[in-house]
């Protein structure tokens, strides 16, 4: 019997086999090559692990269409059933149960699928979409240490391990578990990803920049989400030094240069352009570059963590196209999926109207908004690094709106992680001028000209 790159056995002719492997490696290695499964699934009597692997690919396009471009190949597939083997035949149940968006069950399905086949890597990969998604980190992690459990070695697992350490904020564990699977794997882009988080956290501004930047001429072939997120990545420790220049030149040619229809880039600029005006410097015409992009997502609440990007996006840009996005999230908050449905009401939704309401200049009205809905993040989605961006924004929040006390105790606890900062320190001295520190402010503003780009 045929069997994947990772060992697992397949039914497929030995024409397929490529292609399934070309989508397993794409999977876990964060590769474009994914994509020709798409190819393979259009060849008359495709078997059907192609059209499953096809259904779930067009499902993580994040689309609100992505369902009905999933589900011709589910019918398909079932055509061919009865030579499938019982892992395959198992991933029909899961994908029919995603394209239910009955996400509770495709979580149990892909859960017990890789307790019985532990290196199917590619399972791991879907089941860590979902938990990620919700918040579920310790379901990462145990996910993670079933595979590990029956094969410590497996190509990629190590980066799998790492970001969930990580995102329990197990820092060592997840800084160990990186650097072995980089010792199986030197380019993995996940561990990789998983250490950028560990210098981020820490505040550990030059191993970051030095390490991805040394990694960066590595990342050709990977998938968009992959390539523009590591970028974004070696951003923001940029812009830790105060270098907008090369923030900006990274955005232009790395982080916005890539899928521009695809969510994961969308939100990645969104993310950078507002960390960088968050940090006291001007973007130029980038909002209104990327607007007609977020434009199509006026009516988008396929995820909560997405649509209130879009919608801070919309916004800044000045596009009335923020309005129907925060009429389709109020719409969800109330009457979405069950297994969300919490989630859009208590934190998508106030957090929404409140970066809609900071974007417009209302920081006053956007301060309770979120105030509410910044503690409550945790199953928004997204990981705690990219979440600080809304944190972020509730700090400029607090400074406009005249919350200065609240304000000056939020940038002295991260001054204590990354005490050289310079938009931090800027931020820091010209908050003392208000308070009437002076001296405060004094030392504040020299240690933001320690690192200030010319």
């Amino acid at each position: 019997m045929a069997k994947d790159l990772l060992g697992n056995s397949v039914t497929v002719p030995d024409a397929s086999l490529p292609a399934v492997n070309d989508f397993v490696g794409g999977m876990i290695a964060y590769e474009a090559r994914a994509l020709t499964i798409l190819d393979a699934a259009t060849v008359p009597d495709a078997p059907a692990l192609v059209h499953f692997y096809a259904g779930f690919l067009n499902l993580l396009a994040e689309a609100p269409g992505a369902a009905d471009a999933a589900r011709p190949h589910l019918v398909a597939a079932r055509l061919f059933l009865a030579t499938a083997n019982d892992r395959e035949t198992r991933l029909a149940d899961a994908l029919a149960a995603w394209i239910d968006d009955d996400i509770d069950a495709t979580v149990a399905i892909l859960s017990a699928i890789l307790a019985d086949y532990p290196r199917d890597l590619a399972t791991l990969k879907l089941l860590h979409y979902h938990q990620f998604n919700h918040g579920d980190f310790p379901g990462m992690l145990r996910a993670a240490q079933v595979s590990a459990a029956a094969d410590p070695d497996l190509p990629y697992l190590g980066g799998c391990l790492a970001f969930a350490y990580e995102q329990l904020h197990l820092l060592d564990d997840a800084a160990a578990t990186a650097r072995a699977g980089l010792a199986i794997v030197p380019t993995d882009p996940w561990a990789q990803h998983a250490l950028a988080h560990v210098w981020l956290t820490r505040g550990q501004v030059a191993e970051g920049l030095a390490a991805l930047t040394g990694w960066s001429p590595g990342w050709q072939g990977l998938n968009s989400f992959m390539v523009t997120h590591l970028w974004w990545h070696l951003a923001l420790f940029h812009l830790s030094r105060g270098d907008v220049v090369r923030v900006l030149e990274i955005y232009d040619t790395h982080v916005w240069a890539h899928a521009r229809d695809y969510s994961q880039d969308q939100v990645g600029a969104v993310s950078l352009l507002a960390r960088v005006e968050l940090a006291g410097y001007a973007v130029g015409e980038r909002w209104a570059e990327l607007a007609p992009y977020l434009a199509l997502r006026a009516g988008d609440v396929v995820q909560p963590f997405l649509s209130v990007q879009y919608a801070y996006g919309l916004a800044r840009a000045g596009r009335a196209e923020a309005d129907p996005l925060l009429s389709a999230i109020a719409d969800a908050a109330e009457h979405g999926p069950l297994h969300s449905r919490a989630t859009w009401r208590d934190a998508a939704w106030p957090l929404a109207r409140g970066l809609v309401a900071l974007a417009r200049g209302h920081a006053a009205a956007a301060l309770p908004l979120l105030s509410d809905a910044v503690p409550r993040l945790s199953r928004l989605g997204g990981s705690h690094a990219q979440r600080d961006l809304f944190a972020q924004f509730l700090l400029e929040a607090q400074i406009k709106g005249g919350a200065w006390v609240e304000a000056q105790q939020s940038l002295e606890l991260r001054r204590a992680v990354d005490p050289d900062n310079v938009p931090l320190n800027r931020a820091l001295a010209d908050l003392y001028r208000r308070l009437g520190l002076p001296q405060l402010a004094e030392q504040a503003q020299a240690r933001a000209g320690g690192w200030a780009a010319a």
